[in-house]
């Protein structure tokens, strides 16, 4: 199942997927929110990173043909990215949302956080 971004509301057929680690600390639920985010402020398709790591073959077809992957990890520990480089996936942007003074356990998730740090990656964001 290859992704038809012909419906995009950015009038794009350019294929761009955002990936999120959706963990359990508050730097997952925040990583899942920025790219939710992202998806809907820019043309960005959110996928699965789950089924990515269960080596789903569609979706390696999906990130294999995307103009651009953004993955999103809460944490150091790098759970995206780790997907990504057993995939054998190379062509991929990463953003760690520690690195943006969010501490692991204690920040408070807020609404005028996922703005913030969604305006700062999409501003990082290469064109490729």
């Amino acid at each position: 199942m290859v992704i038809n971004m012909s419906g995009c509301s950015c009038s794009s057929n350019t294929l761009n997927l955002v990936y999120a680690c959706s963990g359990a600390a508050n730097t997952g639920y925040l990583s899942d929110q920025v790219a939710r985010k992202i998806m809907k402020d820019s043309c960005f398709k959110m996928i699965c990173l789950s089924a990515l790591g269960a080596k789903k073959s569609s979706f390696i077809a999906n990130a294999l043909a995307a103009e651009q992957n953004i993955v999103l990890d809460g944490c150091g520990v790098s759970c995206g990215k780790k997907i990504f480089d057993f995939n054998n996936l190379k062509q991929y942007q990463h953003f760690i949302l520690t690195d943006y003074n969010v501490e692991k356990g204690k920040t408070k998730i807020n609404h005028n956080l996922i703005e913030q740090i969604t305006e700062k990656i999409l501003g990082e964001i290469k064109d490729e």
